[in-house]
């Protein structure tokens, strides 16, 4: 009679070795454990005095960069980073929020540690979409609405915005029921929708109420705008007007689906 097969013979023995037996490691010494402690605090110990205590993780430099007006002194002086203090220590938020208290022409700041020694301020400023007279002076308007500085002298491409709205009638309520800074905001968002040639060429952004906002442009033109509202289709509907009568003098695009130009 046949005797058992080679795989028959490695099942039994398989099944008489029964399941592997777990490897025990050996538990470390006492000495063992003691040493790795006091290695561990050393460690926890340097790391704190390179951080905390170490004159060579300290505050030396602040960098600017991304101004435009401003100047790097400017936000130097304004951030009053710790110099001298561990970079460790460094309050980022608040630096950040000194800097666009005290210089509201930032628009967005970025404060980052540079090490080993240094302090980065990465500055987005504000961009004048309008301007405001105030008397000799001009308060600059960003596209959000912002007055966001006073400055002397008008730049060259920004158009001017005038509050023509009386205290009676129409506008007068316009005036009661969106307030100021609306009317404001409206002026902005039709001056961040006008093409780019258009653009260029006004002179100056009228609000007589939230409905009725006109551009006056270069060489006695005038536009109707109407409301911020549908801006695209009506800055689509100004270009056509323009290059259809290249010598009209007054275009309306409060309808842009029907816009109308008159004058020569």
């Amino acid at each position: 009679m046949a005797g058992p097969t080679t795989a028959e013979r490695g099942e039994r023995r398989r099944e008489s070795s029964g399941p592997p037996r777990p490897r025990h490691f050996p538990r470390p010494s006492v000495r063992t454990i003691v040493i790795l402690a006091v290695l561990l605090v050393v460690l926890g110990g340097t790391a704190g005095w390179l951080l905390y205590g170490s004159d060579w993780l300290r505050v030396r430099s602040v960098s600017v960069s991304g101004t435009r007006v401003l100047t790097p002194a400017q936000v130097r002086e304004a951030a009053d980073a710790p110099v001298g203090e561990p970079l460790i220590s460094v309050d980022i938020a608040a630096i950040e929020a000194g800097l666009k208290k005290k210089l509201p022409r930032i628009d967005a700041i970025e404060v980052t540690r540079s090490w080993p020694d240094g302090i980065d301020l990465k500055v987005t400023e504000r961009t004048a979409i309008l301007l405001v007279q105030n008397g000799d002076k001009y308060v600059e308007v960003d596209d959000a609405g912002v007055r966001f500085a006073t400055i002397f002298r008008a730049p060259k491409g920004v158009p001017l915005l005038e509050l023509a709205v009386s205290h009676s009638g129409s506008s007068a309520a316009s005036l009661r029921r969106f307030g100021e800074d609306r009317l404001v905001r409206e002026a902005v968002r039709v001056a961040g929708r006008l093409p780019a040639a258009v653009a260029r060429d006004t002179r100056l952004v009228k609000v007589r109420s939230f409905d009725d906002i006109s551009l006056e442009l270069s060489g006695a033109r005038t536009v109707a705008w109407g409301s911020g509202e549908k801006g695209a289709d009506k800055a689509r509907a100004l270009t056509a007007l323009m290059k259809a009568s290249p010598d009209a003098r007054h275009f309306d695009v409060s309808v842009p689906t029907a816009p109308a130009s008159s004058g020569s």
